[in-house]
């Protein structure tokens, strides 16, 4: 990765800041975008310590003008990108399915799926116009699975997994397009999670009876990025201890 350019949205924390920082260890520089500019500059720091440069920028995921101007940012520092990784997600809990509000609902989409549609229309043709790159969304099992108490989240990665093989269509062959499909990893999200149950019914549910530790995502984006996949376009890989 070095001399490339890596823009990772939700790039300061969970899976995004492991992806940040492992990439920043093969030499890419690296642009950590989320909501929060404190959190975005911290994991900067850990990614400087590395040698490269990083450029951290608050802006929200389902803001499409917020977007764009981020996008102008990366390109007026850096010059080009060359791999994008939509990782930003979010999923909200709600009492019932006819409690979820519109306005629930609409952030959902917005940050899971308007987002990364925004984001790879916007570098995807700038890849295409130049000399490519790819694009690796982070999808989940959601997508493929029922998923009680989280259904416009699964929604919306269902959508993501489908504009992951309509984007590598678009923009082919300069741009390759790819998901990584999550399952339960254990990131600071997980900390509000009842641990004694989710061992229970990963014994039960998952093959390998356990969650992910973040770190365990950073090979795969890194493969989707290098010339290694070359000929990998359109794949939707589950990393989830076989759990769907």
């Amino acid at each position: 990765m070095t001399g490339k350019v890596a823009l990772i949205t939700g790039g300061s924390r969970g899976l995004g800041r492991s992806m940040a920082l492992g990439f920043a260890r093969h030499g890419a520089n690296v642009a950590i975008v989320s909501r929060k500019m404190e959190s975005c500059e911290a994991t900067a720091k850990e990614v400087e310590a590395h040698g490269v440069e990083a450029f951290p920028y608050a802006a929200h995921a389902a803001d499409w003008d917020s977007l764009d101007q981020m996008v102008d940012a990366v390109y007026e520092r850096f010059g080009k990108v060359d791999v994008l990784i939509n990782n930003a997600g979010m999923s909200p809990l709600y009492p019932s399915l006819d409690q979820v509000s519109e306005a629930l609902f609409d952030k959902v989409i917005g940050v899971n799926l308007k987002g990364p549609f925004r984001l790879s229309a916007n570098i995807g043709s700038r890849m295409a116009e130049g000399d490519g790159g790819c694009i690796i969304n982070v999808s989940s099992i959601a997508a493929v699975n029922a998923s009680p108490n989280s259904e416009p989240y699964g929604a919306a990665k269902a959508g993501l997994n489908a504009i992951t093989r309509s984007f590598a269509y678009a923009y082919g062959p300069k741009v390759r397009v790819n998901c990584i499909m999550a399952g339960p990893f254990l990131t600071d999200i997980s900390k509000a999670w009842d641990m004694d149950a989710f061992a229970k019914r990963a014994e039960e549910d998952i093959p390998l009876q356990r969650g992910g530790d973040p770190e365990e995502v950073v090979g795969a984006a890194l493969y989707f990025a290098s010339e290694s996949a070359g000929f990998t376009t359109g794949a939707i890989l589950a990393i989830d201890g076989g759990a769907h």
